[in-house]
């Protein structure tokens, strides 16, 4: 295992995140007492340190493993949880981004976690309510309380990041480090606006669901397969959520099936792999039921694919250029805005 700093701090975090929202049995398809301690034990003697939890995961229920799991050598650990989403219907400041839902889920997760501080916090979700100078004195306050030691950002806007950043940065508040977000070879969109902020602004970036649910482990090109009956997609429910472009999706778990076998290796070893030669700075979340699962995930450190392969899968999983990184590729914006030479833009 090698490590990484954080974004712009001097904490080091393993290359690779263990993803704990399948830590708990209470959604249907996550892991129970002991197979979640197997795959912890294995991530900490492969050397991972980096590990990511929620308030809402399975009910409290991953955070309450991690507490017991922690005992012992809780301060070897970088431990990540969020707040944003809440289980409690009825009341409208159960969640969200306010101060109220920051200070009551950060004081129930550390209860849960039996520990007193949390090395990296997340804002989960964006609530598009909050005003954003509310959002970073809370965290600016549990970092100065030393209940929190860094903050990051998941599922939230370019615009959003940069300018929390921003005014964070000009009063002398605590500032990002990271950003949570989606991103694998069926979810590229985020190299439009997010992955060129992140860069910008020195965040490192942890994808969740580097393989599409399992997609990209190619267990859901056959529904009638165990593994796709067992699979978060199994359920009537989640299959709605299979359905959009489901063709693409598909063509993509296919090539990386494809490549898998021609290098003798897993497919989600190759969509794991892609990642990291895409962008060596991410550092993935990866979440397994099983340890056999985990144990396959961690190969991929090991492994590398060919320029060739990379195009491959580069092209059967394109997205089209949106506005205004199509206008810039046009040939008289480059005329005109920088006279014709190239080599400008180019660079």
């Amino acid at each position: 295992m090698r490590y990484k700093l954080l974004g712009k701090s001097g904490l080091r975090v393993s290359e690779i995140c263990l993803g704990t929202m399948t830590f708990g049995e209470e959604w249907g398809w996550g892991a129970g007492q002991d197979e979640s301690r197997a795959m912890y034990d294995a991530f900490r003697e492969a050397g991972g340190n980096f590990i990511d939890t929620a308030n809402i995961y399975t009910n409290g229920t991953s955070e309450t493993m991690l507490g017991e799991f922690m005992q012992g050598h809780r301060d070897s650990v970088v431990l990540a949880t969020k707040f944003s989403n809440s289980g409690v219907m009825g009341d409208p400041n159960a969640g969200g981004n306010s101060r109220k839902a920051m200070m009551r889920e950060v004081e129930a997760s550390l209860k849960r976690l039996q520990t007193d501080y949390i090395d990296l916090y997340w804002l989960h979700i964006w609530d598009k309510l909050t005003p954003i100078d509310e959002v970073m004195r809370g965290f600016e306050d549990l970092v100065s309380s030393g209940k929190v030691l860094y903050v990051g950002i998941s599922d939230a806007p370019a615009w959003y990041v940069a300018r929390a950043n921003t005014l964070a940065e000009w009063r002398g508040w605590s500032a990002f480090v990271g950003l949570q977000i989606e991103d694998s070879l069926i979810e590229r969109t985020p190299e439009h606006e997010l992955l060129p902020m992140a860069k910008e602004l020195g965040l490192t970036v942890t994808p969740w669901s580097p393989l599409a649910g399992g997609i990209l482990a190619g267990k859901y090109l056959n529904m009638e397969s165990e593994d796709a009956k067992t699979g978060r997609y199994g359920s009537e429910l989640m299959q709605g959520a299979l359905a959009p472009e489901k063709d693409r999706k598909t063509r993509i778990a296919q090539e990386v099936v494809n490549i898998a076998g021609e290098l003798g290796v897993s497919a989600s070893q190759v969509a794991l792999a892609w990642l990291r030669h895409k962008n060596a700075s991410m550092i993935p979340i990866i979440g397994t039921r099983k340890l056999a699962q985990l144990q396959d995930n961690l190969a991929s450190l090991d492994m590398n694919i060919s320029d060739e392969q990379m195009n491959r899968l580069n092209d059967v999983s394109k997205i089209d250029s949106i506005f205004p990184h199509n206008f810039y590729e046009k040939d008289f914006v480059g005329k005109f805005v920088y006279g014709d030479v190239r080599h400008l833009i180019d660079a």
